[in-house]
């Protein structure tokens, strides 16, 4: 008896958020959309801004990633979960929007034409990648899921946060579900804190990378871009 054909498998790409697509932090601007619109005071701003510079100048640690998100989270405990869409809609057209890397959205637009799905994947709550891909034209997101009692957010998670691990279980679940190649697909990351979703896929491109991620790559011979040293050569 014939076996029945197996359908094909589909290709992917996934994209880091911070500092991969967008220069700097997405919880640091939505914090200061909050702050504008009077939900954080301007200490916690400034405690923000100061994590922000960190994050641009050192490059992302597991360590200061949790203290940005956890302080983010902190700002919607008790406001409804409307309230927050709304205020991922504001961050997005006030600060996110013109921090967006140009060179790396062009190449996520790239895929989306050539027929592969592409989803951000990030630590961030899951409905700033959400909007950002709607506004991009991407297929979707992946990211940190808060939880929702009688319509307003608890400051807690559903589940870990998605960061290092979890995002490489991430990806491998919505491969299983969307009949995705994980072997065709590409990964696109700053991080070192992303080896784990790097390396489940065929295609892995290290952008903007830290220190340990480019000692990483370059030992691995993955591709390398850096828009940071380009930007700066172009403003001399």
């Amino acid at each position: 008896m014939p076996k029945t054909p197996q359908p094909a498998k589909i290709e992917a790409a996934f994209f880091d958020l911070d500092n991969t697509l967008l220069r700097g932090a997405s919880a640091f601007l939505f914090a200061k959309a909050a702050f504008e619109r009077k939900f954080v005071n301007r200490r916690e701003l400034w405690r923000f801004a100061w994590q922000q510079f960190k994050f641009i100048t050192r490059g992302e640690s597991a360590k200061m990633l949790a203290h940005i998100e956890d302080r983010a989270m902190s700002l919607v405990v008790g406001q409804s979960a409307a309230a927050l869409e709304a205020l991922v809609g504001i961050t997005w057209e006030e600060y996110v929007k013109a921090k967006m890397w140009p060179e790396t959205v062009r190449i996520a637009q790239e895929h989306v034409k050539n027929g592969r799905e592409v989803w951000i994947v990030t630590a961030s709550p899951v409905q700033m990648g959400q909007y950002i891909a709607k506004e991009l034209g991407l297929t979707g997101a992946l990211g940190t899921i808060l939880e929702v009692k009688d319509g307003l957010l608890t400051g807690e998670f559903e589940g870990r946060p998605l960061h290092g691990k979890a995002k490489a279980k991430a990806i491998k679940k919505l491969a299983t579900e969307r009949g995705i190649s994980l072997k065709r697909s590409y990964a696109y990351s700053d991080s070192h804190n992303d080896l784990y979703m790097l390396t489940k896929v065929g295609h892995p491109v290290a952008v903007n990378p830290d220190k340990t991620l480019l000692r990483f790559a370059k030992a691995a011979r993955w591709k390398i871009l850096d828009f940071k040293k380009r930007e700066l050569k172009a403003n001399k």
